[in-house]
Parts: C-alpha cells; sequence; structure tokens
C-alpha cells in the first residue's frame, strides 16, 4: 500500500518527463508530414532517399547512460529494449540507443530482430522520421546474417513490410514508394506482390486513381511482378467508385486474362457496384454467376444483395430472391432476413412478409429468423388486427427456439387478453416458458385479470398461485386483493 502511494506521487512528473522526452520527435514528424502532403506531391517511385537533418533525430538530453555491456552485441540491447518497452525514459529512446551504439563501434551491425522491434515500435507510434533513419542504417550496415554469403538476409523484408504499411496508412506515399525501391534493390529476388498492393491500396484510399493505376502499370511492366487477386480487388473497388462499374468490369476481365480467380471480394465489389447505379438485373446476374463458379455466398455477398434491392424500393424482388435461394439452399448460416422483413412491412407488403417467415420455418432454417424479424412481422399483425395469424406464427416461431423477449410478449399478451382471448394467451406464456421465456410480474398480472374478465375463475387462481410460488407477490394482502378481483369478475357477470 506504501508503494502504491509512493508511485502515485511520482506518476505526474514521470508523465511529464516522458512527454518531454518524446515531444521534439513528435512535433518533428507532424511539422514534416504537413509540409509533405500527399495531394501536393506526385507519385515517383524511382526518387532517391531523402536526407534528414541531424536535429530532426537528436537525442533528448541528458541521454540516459547505459553501461557498455548493453551495448556490446545486437543480442544484449534487443535484451534491454524488450525489458524497458514501457519505461518511461527508455522507451522512446529504442532507436537513440541504437544509434549510439552503431556509432560507438563501427563493427556494430544489428541484426533483423532488433531492427524488426524497432521498425515495429516506429510504426506503432508513427514516428516515421525514425523510420526513414532505421531504414537507412539496415541498408548501409547489412545483418550479420549475410556475412560470408552474396545473398541478403532473409529477414530483410518483414522490418521493410512494417514501415511501408506504416508509411502508406499515414498517407506518405513518396515515402512509401521510397522504402519499396530500396528494398527492391537490396532483395535478392522479385518482390512479392503484397509489396506493392500496399501502396496500391493507399493511393486508392485517397483517392488517387490515377496515381493508382500509373503504379499498376509499373508495377507489371517495369518490375515484372504478378498480380494477385488482391491487387485486382483493389483496382475494382477504385474504379467503381470514380468511374463506375463498367471501368471495374474491364479489370475484371483482366483479372481473369491472368488466370487470377476472382475472390468473394471482387464479386461484391461488382455486385455493390451494380446496386449503386441501381443496374439490379445485372446485380442479381453477379450472384448466379458466384454460385455457379463455385465461390458461393457469404453473409456480406447476401447483405449487399438484399440490402441493395430494398434500399432500390425492390422489396418484392429481393424476397423473390431470398426464397429461390432458400429453397436452393444456398442461403449461409447467420444470415438475417430482418432487413427484408423490415422492408416488406414498412412497403405495405405484409402478406409477403409473412409469407417469407413462413417459408424460413418451413426449410427448417430458423438460423436466418431473428428475434427481432420474428417481432416486426408479429407487431404489423397485431396492428391489423389479424390475431390468429399472430398466435399461429408465435407458436410455430417459439417452436423452433425464436422466442420474443419480456416485453414484446407483454404486448401480444395484452393485445389478446383485450380481446378476450386470454386462454391463447396464457398457452403462449406456457410455450414461451418451455423454450426459455421469462414471465415477470406484469405478465402475470395481465393473465390473472384477463380470467377474471372472462369469468374463468378456477384457471386465474391457478395463475395466480404460480404468481406467489415465483415471488411476483409482495405480502398476502397483494394476494387477496387479486384474488377478490376474480370473484368480484365473476359476481358482476
Amino acid at each position: 500500500m506504501a508503494a502504491s502511494r509512493r508511485f502515485a506521487r511520482k506518476l505526474p512528473s514521470i508523465i511529464s518527463k516522458h512527454h518531454r522526452l518524446i515531444s521534439l520527435e513528435i512535433e518533428t514528424a507532424e511539422t514534416l508530414e504537413e509540409s509533405t502532403s500527399p495531394a501536393s506531391i506526385p507519385l515517383d517511385p524511382s526518387l532517391p532517399l531523402l536526407p534528414l537533418a541531424v536535429s530532426h533525430l537528436s537525442p533528448p538530453s541528458p541521454l540516459p547512460a547505459l553501461p557498455s555491456a548493453h551495448a556490446s552485441s545486437p543480442a544484449s540491447l534487443l535484451r534491454l529494449l524488450r525489458r524497458a518497452r514501457h519505461h518511461p525514459r527508455l522507451a522512446p529512446l529504442d532507436l537513440h540507443l541504437l544509434l549510439a551504439a552503431a556509432s560507438s563501434s563501427s563493427a556494430f551491425r544489428p541484426d533483423h530482430g532488433l531492427t524488426s522491434l524497432i521498425a515495429a515500435r516506429l510504426a506503432a507510434s508513427r514516428r516515421l522520421p525514425s523510420l526513414r533513419r532505421l531504414l537507412e542504417l539496415v541498408l548501409s550496415r547489412p545483418c550479420p546474417c549475410a556475412d560470408d554469403s552474396i545473398f541478403a538476409c532473409p529477414d530483410l523484408l518483414p522490418t521493410f513490410r512494417k514501415a511501408i504499411l506504416a508509411f502508406a496508412t499515414s498517407g506518405d506515399i513518396p515515402s512509401a514508394s521510397d522504402a519499396l525501391a530500396s528494398l527492391r534493390r537490396a532483395a535478392d529476388s522479385p518482390l512479392p506482390a503484397e509489396f506493392y498492393n500496399i501502396v496500391l491500396h493507399a493511393l486508392a484510399r485517397l483517392r488517387r486513381h490515377d496515381d493508382a493505376i500509373r503504379f499498376y502499370g509499373e508495377m507489371t511492366s517495369v518490375h515484372r511482378v504478378t498480380p494477385d487477386a488482391y491487387t485486382f480487388n483493389i483496382l475494382i473497388n477504385s474504379s467503381c467508385h470514380v468511374e463506375g462499374v463498367d471501368a471495374a468490369m474491364r479489370w475484371f476481365t483482366e483479372m481473369r486474362h491472368r488466370s487470377c480467380a476472382p475472390t468473394g471480394v471482387s464479386f461484391n465489389t461488382l455486385m455493390r457496384g451494380f446496386f449503386r447505379e441501381r443496374r439490379y438485373k445485372e446485380g442479381i446476374k453477379v450472384a448466379h454467376e458466384m454460385l455457379q463458379l463455385g465461390v458461393g455466398l457469404s453473409v456480406a455477398s447476401m447483405e449487399i444483395l438484399i440490402g441493395g434491392l430494398c434500399r432500390g424500393g425492390e422489396a418484392l424482388k429481393a424476397a423473390e430472391v431470398f426464397a429461390e435461394f432458400l429453397v436452393d439452399a444456398v442461403v449461409p448460416e447467420g444470415f438475417d432476413c430482418l432487413g427484408l422483413i423490415e422492408s416488406l412491412c414498412h412497403g405495405g407488403l405484409l402478406d409477403k412478409a409473412v409469407e417469407v417467415l413462413e417459408l424460413v420455418l418451413e426449410m427448417n432454417r430458423a438460423c436466418c429468423l431473428s428475434v427481432p424479424a420474428g417481432v416486426t412481422v408479429l407487431e404489423c399483425l397485431l396492428k391489423a388486427g389479424k390475431l390468429d395469424e399472430v398466435c399461429r406464427l408465435m407458436s410455430r416461431m417459439v417452436g423452433v427456439g425464436v422466442v420474443p423477449d419480456t416485453i414484446s410478449c407483454n404486448c401480444i399478451f395484452e393485445s389478446l387478453c383485450e380481446a378476450g382471448r386470454t386462454p391463447d394467451a396464457n398457452r403462449l406464456r406456457i410455450l414461451a416458458s418451455e423454450k426459455g421465456f421469462k414471465p415477470d410480474g406484469v405478465t402475470y398480472s395481465m393473465l390473472v385479470q384477463g380470467l377474471g374478465r372472462e369469468g374463468r375463475t378456477k384457471e386465474g387462481v391457478a395463475v395466480l398461485d404460480e404468481m406467489l410460488d415465483l415471488g411476483f407477490i409482495p405480502n398476502i394482502v397483494a394476494y387477496n386483493r387479486l384474488l377478490d378481483s376474480l370473484h368480484m369478475q365473476r359476481s358482476l357477470q
């Protein structure tokens, strides 16, 4: 307890020291990013590495003095940095400690484990200037794994991947392309498409579609990189947002010509593009093509298909497509038809909504019917006064385990009791209780009062005794009051 109080007293000073140590580099990084906004810098992967001023990376003063044993080898420095991960003074000095160790001895060569750890921390904290300096150090002093060999370190790629991803995520496209060019010169074999996809995705995310197409051309023609499905998915999505779905279809055709198998993401992007342009027949055709090619429909695919039709005012067509796929057993498990049910009910197509619900129950696909979807149909039937349909559908829903919540059940029971159908409400209550429904005091009170109004004293007493056993009646006075209400209603009749 005493140690905790001492730590609490020292915590403000520790935090202030930590902020003072890292404030210089954070301000420098923000200034550099503002002066090199991605919108003002053209894409040029052949640009040389940007020179960095020493003041940008100058360590805070005073730099903690480390024993020589910690800087004697990359392994010892790596152990120190791992232990000091949450240290308020040493944590932000990871790169400075590495540079100090490298400057103290020209023979010090950081290995891939040390550089990968520092690259991950610099990328996570978005210290982009420090990340550039780290890459320069990695290139100038190769990993000891490359000793006595003409090949580069096999673990060089992960370090550069972290850096390229950090640059691209921050919108610093020139730095990302510079790092990619440096890695291409240092690597022994052609880089996989994964590294180019990082830059390509950043360009698409920044809506720099023309630069993305030009980068793809350099990637395939100049650097001879074979694009993969992720490459084309980026281009298809970017084209859908900028040029339209017809341009995206050209990339889809290029994808097939290069013998690159389309994925579910490719089809989903095209389907969403067609629905965005209100070309519903072609969007439905994409879904059928997915089934023909064996890709299959995912939950996301069904949500795009049904949701796109419903938002476009084609709820009836969506119900037909859903029924077709449900009969063909291609609807994925986990898809919820709530959106379809709501569109049908709000569009005045209650009979079609009931038909969809009954088809789901008939096909034993209760996984596609959530409680809100079933309650939506029941509420619309209550408003329409179709109590027979309410009792029948609720019985079927409860039978397959789709039990409405307590508030919804109470609303249904109240409507039945007011219509003089309290026995039906009590029957539904018993059926739902067997499937996990937990009635409350309001439920029992409505049933007791409804049975009393209808002169069913014996059944009312049974429900009242059950209510007493479950503890919903606080005292004997309340019990007698409810019991008197049963007999009073009978005497009035």
